[in-house]
């Protein structure tokens, strides 16, 4: 087991590398798909987060179609941050719903593990075996291998994901920021306005038209490029 547990940890500390070259969704699920490859009697698995009151599958490999909302044991892992053990869909009667609805997608019990995840959002690892009886001696080692490389996984791949939006809506504004500029510049040149009057002309057409003033200015430059800067303004009302 000590050498199981020791190619597990190579195998799922693998994925914690990936998530630079990733995005996202494509982080955690190649980490459930890995945990599938890995684990001893695993056909399926799952990562469901609950953000803000919404509950998410967020990454599936080869899982049955659940509702992440129905009573169950994602639901319990979730809500009271510990394991839930479904051993035998067949006799088990805690969540007969959800053993109904595994059982009529050839499952035959699953193992639900809290992540810790460092933020507000709560998530939950699903295993899910077509055969009962087969998490029963997952061992404490494996099951606290499984949550710790899941929950850094998930926090690391929030984190970059995050980042790369909040990286993404700073170069969108400063874009925006630069074209306004240049349309600003041009009414200047064109009607000899002053600074604020040109932007507040930008603005004021950008608001009776109904058009977004990133897309007024682009139209602008693209017209001054293209020879048609007068039509353009004219079509805005634009006048001196």
């Amino acid at each position: 087991m000590a050498e199981d547990i020791l190619t597990m940890a190579r195998e799922l500390a693998e994925v914690t590398r990936l998530v630079e070259a990733d995005d996202f969704g494509a982080t955690l699920d190649r980490f459930v798909t890995r945990i599938v490859r890995t684990i001893p009697g695993c056909s399926g698995a799952t990562i469901t987060v609950r953000s803000k009151g919404a509950v998410e599958t967020v990454a599936e490999h080869a899982a049955p179609t659940l509702d992440p909302l129905d009573p169950g044991p994602m639901v319990e892992a979730l809500t009271f941050v510990e394991p839930r053990r479904l051993e035998d869909a067949h006799n088990d009667q805690r969540w007969p719903a959800f053993s109904a609805r595994l059982l009529n997608s050839g499952f035959g019990g699953c193992l639900a593990l809290p992540l810790s995840t460092g933020g507000d959002d709560n998530a939950v690892l699903t295993l899910f075996s077509p055969e009962s009886n087969q998490f029963g001696e997952l061992g404490f080692d494996v099951v606290m291998l499984l949550t710790l490389h899941a929950g850094v996984v998930f926090d690391n791949a929030s984190l970059y994901n995050d980042s790369s939006q909040v990286v993404t809506q700073l170069r969108t504004a400063l874009r925006t920021r630069a074209l306004v500029g240049r349309a600003q510049g041009m009414l200047m040149r064109h009607f000899g306005y002053g600074s604020d009057h040109a932007f507040d002309a930008l603005r004021g057409t950008s608001q009776n038209a109904n058009i977004k003033l990133r897309d007024l200015a682009q139209q602008l430059v693209d017209a001054h490029e293209a020879g048609t800067f007068d039509a353009v303004l004219e079509r805005f009302s634009l006048t001196g």
